[in-house]
C-alpha cells in the first residue's frame, strides 16, 4: 500500500495555527494611528524607522501590546505583522539606510515582535510573528512593474533576515500585480518560509493592474506550485469588493484574512486626504461578519488603513462565536 505523501506547501501550511478552525485576529492600521493618532512625523510611511532609537520602540511596543491584550481578553489567537512593510531597499535608501542597517532594522522589529510574545503568548492566545513586506513602488499603483525573476531577487534580502530570525511566516502587504506577489512566493519557498499574500483592490474589485481577484490568486498558485499559505484582502473597504465574493468561485477557500480599510473612499481619494476617514466601526464589523459566508477559510481578521483598536473589538465582537474560540 503507498503510504499518502503530504506537499512542501502544505506542511509549511501546517506550521500556522491561523491554518485551522480557531478565529485569530491581527493589529489595525499601524501607520495611519502613528500619523493621525499619536501625532507622529513617519516619512514615506515607514514605521521601521522607529526601532532607531528607545522612544521609537517604546511607542511600537505599547501599539502592539494593546491589540496583543485584546487578544489575550477575548482568548484569541493573534499574528503580529512586524513593522516592517517599508522595510525594503527602496523605501528604506529614502531614510538612509544601506543593506547592513536595513537588515538589522529588520531583525530588530521580529525581536520587538517576540518580546510581545513572551509577554502576552497563553494556551488560549497562540500568538504567530510574521515579517512583513510591502511592494517596492506604490502600493496603490502598479506603475514600475518587475517580472517575478526580479521580484524574486529583490525581496530575497529581507525574506532571507527573518527566516534567520524567530519569524514564523513572512506576508506580502498590498500586491497590486500578479508578477511581484509570485516573485515573493519564490523567495519565500527558496527560505523555507510560509508566506501569505494580501492583494489590495481597487472600488471595482480589481488588482490596481486590472487584473481581477480570482485570475492573481490562480496565476500566482500557478507559477509558485500553491506554496502560498493562504492569501488576505488589504487596503480595500467591504463595499468594494463583496459583489466579487458573490460571484463564486472554488479561489475563494485560498482567502484566509481580510484587513479591510475603514473608509469607503478610493485609493485616489485616500491619498488626496489630509484627514482621517475613520468610518463606523460597528458598521465594519458586520461587514466582516457578513463576508464570512462568503470566505469559507476567513480565520485571520483585522484592519488597514483608518482602523484601530476599537474597530478591532468590533470586528472580532461580530465574528466571533463560541466555536471559534481556540
Amino acid at each position: 500500500m503507498t503510504t499518502p505523501t503530504t506537499s512542501p506547501a502544505a506542511k509549511y501550511r501546517q506550521r500556522l495555527p491561523q491554518t485551522g478552525s480557531g478565529l485569530f485576529m491581527t493589529d489595525g492600521g499601524l501607520e495611519t494611528t502613528l500619523i493621525f493618532h499619536d501625532g507622529l512625523d513617519l516619512p514615506h510611511f515607514a514605521a521601521f524607522d522607529l526601532l532607531k532609537d528607545t522612544a521609537g520602540t517604546d511607542t511600537l511596543r505599547r501599539y502592539y501590546a494593546r491589540y496583543a491584550e485584546i487578544a489575550r481578553a477575548r482568548r484569541l489567537g493573534i499574528v503580529l505583522e512586524a513593522p516592517t512593510w517599508r522595510a525594503n531597499p527602496d523605501w528604506a535608501a529614502k531614510l538612509g539606510y544601506d543593506a547592513p542597517a536595513l537588515a538589522e532594522a529588520n531583525r530588530k522589529a521580529i525581536g520587538l515582535m517576540r518580546e510581545i510574545r513572551e509577554a502576552y503568548e497563553t494556551r488560549e492566545t497562540k500568538i504567530v510573528i510574521s515579517g512583513n513586506l510591502g511592494p517596492r513602488g506604490d502600493g496603490y499603483r502598479a506603475e514600475a512593474r518587475m517580472s517575478a525573476a526580479e521580484a524574486r531577487d529583490y525581496h530575497a534580502p529581507q525574506i532571507e533576515a527573518f527566516a534567520r530570525t524567530a519569524a514564523d511566516m513572512v506576508a506580502a502587504f498590498t500586491m497590486n500585480y500578479v508578477e511581484e506577489a509570485v516573485g515573493i512566493v519564490l523567495a519565500a519557498r527558496e527560505a523555507a518560509m510560509p508566506v501569505a499574500i494580501s492583494f489590495t483592490l481597487e472600488t471595482d474589485g480589481r488588482l490596481p493592474s486590472g487584473e481581477s481577484l480570482a485570475e492573481a490568486i490562480r496565476r500566482t498558485d500557478a507559477e509558485t506550485d500553491g506554496h502560498a499559505a493562504y492569501y488576505m484582502i488589504n487596503c480595500a473597504h467591504p463595499t468594494h469588493f463583496e459583489a466579487v465574493l458573490q460571484e463564486g468561485g472554488e479561489w475563494r477557500a485560498r482567502i484566509r484574512g481580510l484587513r479591510a480599510n475603514a473608509s469607503k473612499r478610493s485609493h485616489a481619494e485616500l491619498d488626496e486626504s489630509s484627514d482621517l476617514d475613520i468610518g463606523d466601526p460597528r458598521e465594519l464589523g458586520l461587514a466582516y461578519d457578513t463576508l464570512r459566508s462568503l470566505l469559507p477559510g476567513l480565520s485571520v481578521v483585522g484592519g488597514c488603513c483608518g482602523t484601530d483598536h476599537r474597530h478591532i473589538e468590533a470586528i472580532c465582537e461580530a465574528c466571533l462565536e463560541p466555536a471559534a474560540a481556540i
